[in-house]
């Protein structure tokens, strides 16, 4: 019997077309970025980065010393004659948008930043690449949270609306019309261009510090020996693994590439299998149970806060497994496990991190 392929050959990626490739990624100092960074470069491909300086110490970024894996630049992607001379400098193959402002109660406090960095952002990155030959594949990455959530039990697929109760949501919402709206407008001007976006369900993995998120805020609480309370813990949402939608932008980027036909120039979902959803509640019981030992409370709901988060969330994902190839490897079960030892890693051997990130990475790809 021949040996079983792994997840990059089963998606149809191949390492040798990524081996020096030249890519840009925006966001690249943030937790989704880092990752997506550290697995380019194990690939192979020749990386620039453009992104605000981390913004949370400590910091994935600077834990996997990416400042020497990439040409980083540190700017804002407000600033849209910055970020245009950044890519015309590279020159850059494939490109990857990430940069953006990612947390909904944020964006309750500075609307109009959120607005500015994820809808004026989005259309600078377009606007700054547009002329640049040598680009064929972009991929824009937007949230699970673009869609208008009736929280009705419905996955949500591509063809659904597109809405947002929030700041944030509807931002990102409108980064996917701005980036449907240039492509209409403005594609055929540009031919080399293939222009995609990806909506990802929620991400864990190690090395998140942001504020608001739940595995960062369980990871804080126990790492400080400090009283764990939840926000929501009856709300669902499409959790997965970092890794699962960094392969599956991969696997979008090397098909558009090669798109003859505008078959990929179009909006992905990357989540969980419809089945491997689990509520706050039951993923704080494991990762406590996975730490060892420790307990939790849930918040006093006498005096809730007037801004709201959605409490259901479900991803439909059968376009990108039948359409791509793509699929999840890791299960939500699995994701807490890798979760949990890298942070159990970095709090005893903080030095071995970046081993141990790497053993994860190739982990995932048998």
């Amino acid at each position: 019997m021949g040996q079983r392929k792994g997840p990059l050959e089963d998606m149809g990626l191949e390492r040798s077309f990524w081996k020096n490739k030249k890519v840009l990624v925006t966001g690249h100092t943030g937790f989704k970025g880092s990752w997506l960074v550290f697995v380019l470069n194990s690939l192979g491909a020749e990386i620039c980065g453009y992104s605000l300086a981390p913004q949370t110490t400590p910091n994935l970024f600077s834990l996997l010393n990416l400042e020497g894996l990439c040409e980083s630049h540190i700017g804002d992607i407000r600033n849209g004659a910055n970020f245009k001379k950044v890519a015309e400098d590279f020159q850059p193959d494939i490109l990857f948008h990430l940069a953006a402002q990612p947390l909904v109660l944020y964006s309750y406090k500075d609307p109009i930043e959120t607005y500015e960095v994820n809808v004026i952002g989005t259309l600078n990155v377009l606007e700054g690449v547009k002329n640049i030959k040598t680009l064929r594949s972009v991929v824009v990455i937007t949230t699970d949270k673009v869609y208008e959530n009736l929280e009705d039990g419905t996955a949500y697929s591509e063809e659904n609306r597109l809405g947002g109760h929030d700041m944030y949501s509807s931002s990102k919402a409108c980064a996917e019309i701005v980036t449907q709206s240039w492509r209409s407008s403005f594609g055929k001007n540009y031919p080399q261009l293939k222009i995609a976006t990806a909506r990802s369900g929620n991400v864990i993995g190690g090395g998140d510090w942001a504020d608001d998120r739940l595995v960062p805020d369980v990871v804080r609480s126990i790492s400080n020996k400090k009283p764990l309370s939840i926000r929501s813990p009856e709300a669902v949402r499409p959790w997965q693994h970092v890794l699962n939608p960094t392969f599956g932008y991969l696997t979008l980027a090397q098909k558009l590439w090669d798109d003859v036909g505008n078959n990929y120039t179009d909006a992905w979902n990357f989540g969980p299998e419809v089945d491997d959803v689990k509520t706050v509640r039951e993923m704080t019981d494991i990762m406590c149970e996975k730490w060892g030992g420790y307990t939790w409370t849930s918040p006093d709901t006498s005096n809730k806060s007037p801004m709201k988060e959605a409490n259901l969330l479900h991803l439909d994902i059968g376009k990108a497994k039948s359409n791509l190839g793509w699929r999840p490897v890791w299960d939500c079960e699995k994701s807490l496990q890798k979760t949990i030892e890298w942070y159990k890693k970095f709090y005893e051997i903080p030095e071995e991190i970046s081993e141990l990130t790497k053993k994860q990475i190739l982990d995932y790809q048998k």
